[in-house]
């Protein structure tokens, strides 16, 4: 096993620093950006499971063969009371380290869970006083806000899409059916459980570089796919026109999402899936006008499919490397 430990260690080096970078700065992912999103969940995946996997397998080393071996040998140790002679300081480190890592992104995930979930109950119970059903559709309500304020606010069947009045007086009737259309995919999409898990990877690790770039890549990812939902119904001079109006509202302004009463991790931040505009982040805004106005050939069909199989790669290596010599030996 010395060997599979030193490899997922590799692995989970190269997942957590150069592949990331690359891939944030690569211009692809804008014109597939569902294979895009793809490829950032199984990275996230492979780098969190070769992380955790490494120091198991190395601390588990003297005690067996292989991961199931050394499990069964580490659970008789410690039901039986049986002397543990056999791991020197290094391997209880690497199993300590392991099993801390392991609950502590587990915790977080929960954690950022609750958090979110709390916040959503805050904000609905604003809504209830600040905010009216619109005429628009049975899940919408408008505040009364002047700024042009758009964003979804994602509970199942409790799920509504917000609009301001500014906003409402803003748009022609085309361009709002583009921002209700958006907002919808955000929530048939199930937007908000991708951010969950990219937030929760950026609060256990925040001192890794990657975790941001991973979070802001999801972010315009998931603005770009509720986009292409858009376009299936109308223009892109539309959709552009409304991104436009939206991205001109003042972040921040009272009575935003912001003020409201929004969580910091959680989904209804105007570069969430959220505001139409993206006002939360020019730069996400700026890539998805950039699209439109330049519109790519979508993903050759044979690079699409090499980035899906380098996805199933990246599961498929380390889970391989954790089971399979159990199972054979």
């Amino acid at each position: 096993m010395f060997w599979t430990s030193w490899f997922l260690a590799v692995l989970a080096i190269v997942l957590a620093w150069p592949v990331p970078i690359l891939l944030s700065r690569a211009q692809w992912p804008a014109r597939s950006p569902f294979t895009a999103m793809l490829l950032w969940q199984a990275i996230a995946l492979a780098g969190g499971l070769s992380m955790i996997g490494a120091m198991l397998v190395y601390g588990l080393e003297p005690a067996g063969e292989n991961l199931l071996a050394g499990l069964t040998s580490l659970a008789g140790m410690v039901l039986h009371n049986a002397p543990t002679t056999v791991l020197g300081f290094w391997h209880i480190f690497a199993l300590s380290a392991a099993a801390l890592l392991t609950a502590h992104l587990v915790f977080t995930l929960l954690l950022t869970y609750y958090k979110i979930q709390r916040q959503r109950r805050r904000h609905r119970e604003l809504l209830a006083l600040l905010a009216s059903p619109s005429a628009d559709g049975p899940k919408t309500m408008v505040l009364n806000l002047d700024s042009p304020v758009a964003y979804c606010l994602p509970g199942g069947a409790r799920s509504v899409t917000v609009l301001s009045d500014g906003l409402m007086a803003a748009l022609e009737p085309a361009e709002l059916r583009a921002v209700l259309i958006h907002e919808n995919a955000h929530l048939s999409q199930r937007h908000h459980l991708l951010l969950w898990a990219f937030a929760a990877w950026r609060q256990a690790l925040p001192w890794l570089p990657t975790t941001r770039l991973a979070q802001e890549a999801v972010n315009s990812l998931i603005e770009m796919l509720a986009d292409d939902v858009a376009l299936k119904t109308e223009s892109k001079a539309t959709l552009i026109r409304a991104i436009a109006i939206v991205a001109s509202g003042s972040p921040g302004a009272p009575g935003t999402p912001l003020a409201l009463g929004e969580p910091d991790l959680a989904d209804v931040e105007p570069d969430q899936p959220g505001a139409i505009g993206g006002t939360g982040s020019a730069r996400t805004t700026a890539s998805r006008v950039s699209r439109l106005l330049s519109p790519q050939p979508p993903l050759p069909e044979p690079l699409r499919a090499a980035v899906l199989a380098a996805c199933l790669l990246l599961l498929a290596v380390p889970t391989a490397l954790l089971i399979v010599p159990g199972f054979l030996g």
